[in-house]
């Protein structure tokens, strides 16, 4: 009996799960998926709590309704991955699981500790995350009650899970402060590391524009060294210095530990992975889908999802000898919430940057690209629906993973 080990069961690793289940043979195979968590989070949700849009129990469900009847899940901790021996040591009972085929799906977490004096006093008082459940959940209390100033948003540095979340939370914010009647009341600043809005030029200039018309402040190409809570300023490492009355940080994004335990992972922890293929750059039968991939394309669950078909059918022809094909492109594209029941919709790979048009997509779309519009928000609205019924269990989705120029004007 051959054995297929999957580390971690978010969506990356549920995804995996759901259709190796369909194509190999229970007879010859053992699927294990293992997870330190029982509970899934919806991420794309956290955004919206602050706001009162969804409620913490929009957002989690229990990991085993996603998981198929034929996979064992081990609910353990893992201490410690062991390629060249083909095993992976667990910190429940001892267990160790030898594999033929690992894949890594063990996504990203948030490393506040990584900037000095921002966990310190005022941490989820007047300083905040919302990249997770308690820190969307504790910037909700907060808000409800806040009567205005100034509200910073601080990147501390790239790469982030979902990259224009950021975008989001300063156009949601915008919106909210404007519904509650005190939007002259409070100034938004976006103290970023990039040298504008995002990361893509076109992009870049048309979102820019949109904070600006918005009257949100951007303060670029800022590297933040330290937090002084006692000032209740941010301090860069060129000694600028930007005041804030509440603090919404985006920390350093790193990979799982177990990464750096196992001696698996760049200076961030993420696995070195081909970029093309999704084979571990170091082991021929180790894989990495999602988040933990350091792969140059957007850590978010879109992106997860078009790894997903590469990665299935190149573990499977490596199954049968045959080489991995190059078919991952970098493919990523997200709705953007930009407020008052309007969006964006950007679609990019590692080659082409986002572009304006339109998105065809049969049945829903289509959408357009760079552009603000209720069908894009109503896109995005939507997609939560999608997300816990057809895509966790790997169902057909209505595109391919490979990105199309149709409809994009270049």
């Amino acid at each position: 009996m051959k054995t297929l080990l999957i580390l971690g069961g978010g969506t990356a690793g549920t995804m995996v799960a759901n259709k190796m289940s369909h194509h190999l043979d229970p007879l010859e195979w053992r699927i294990i998926i293992v997870d330190e968590n029982e509970t899934h989070y919806y991420q794309p949700g956290f955004l919206f709590i602050p706001f009162e849009i969804y409620s913490p129990s929009d957002v989690v469900k229990p990991k085993r309704d996603f998981y198929p009847s034929n996979v064992e899940f081990v609910h353990s901790q893992i201490e410690i991955i062991e390629p060249d021996d083909n095993r992976v040591r667990l910190t429940r009972d001892n267990r160790a699981i030898d594999y033929d085929y690992l894949v890594i799906a063990t996504g990203s977490r948030i490393v506040p500790e990584e900037t000095e004096g921002l966990t310190d006093n005022g941490w989820r008082e007047n300083v905040f995350d919302f990249y997770t459940l308690e820190g969307a959940t504790a910037l909700n209390r907060f808000l409800k009650f806040w009567k205005g100033g100034r509200l910073v948003l601080n990147v501390a540095e790239m790469p982030i899970k979902c990259p224009v979340a950021p975008l989001e939370f300063l156009f949601l914010a915008d919106w909210f402060f404007h519904e509650r009647g005190i939007r002259d009341k409070v100034e938004l600043v976006y103290a970023t590391p990039l040298p504008g809005a995002f990361t893509k030029p076109k992009a870049s200039s048309i979102l820019g524009d949109m904070l600006k018309d918005k009257n949100i402040l951007v303060e670029p190409d800022y590297m933040i060294m330290e937090v002084d809570h006692d000032k209740s300023v941010i301090r860069s490492y060129d000694e600028r210095e930007v005041p804030y009355d509440v603090l919404v940080s985006v920390p350093v994004n790193m990979g799982s530990e177990v990464i750096d335990r196992s001696g698996m992972g760049n200076e961030l922890s993420f696995v070195p992975t081909d970029n093309h293929t999704l084979q571990s750059e170091n082991w021929e039968n180790v894989w990495v889908i999602g988040d933990a991939a350091d792969v140059p394309t957007s850590k978010a669950g879109s992106v997860a999802h078009f790894m997903l078909d590469v990665l299935i059918e190149n573990m499977l022809r490596h199954m049968e000898g045959l080489d991995p094909l190059p078919k991952f492109d970098g493919h990523a594209n997200c709705f953007i919430e930009s407020g008052f029941e309007n969006g964006i919709l950007i679609d990019f790979n590692y080659d082409v940057e986002p572009l304006p048009g339109k998105y065809p997509l049969p049945g829903f779309g289509p959408f357009s690209l760079l552009k603000e519009s209720p069908v894009n928000h109503w896109g995005k609205m939507m997609f939560r629906w999608i997300y816990w019924n057809v895509l966790l269990k790997g169902g057909e989705m209505p595109f391919e993973s490979q990105m199309t120029m149709a409809g994009k004007w270049n």
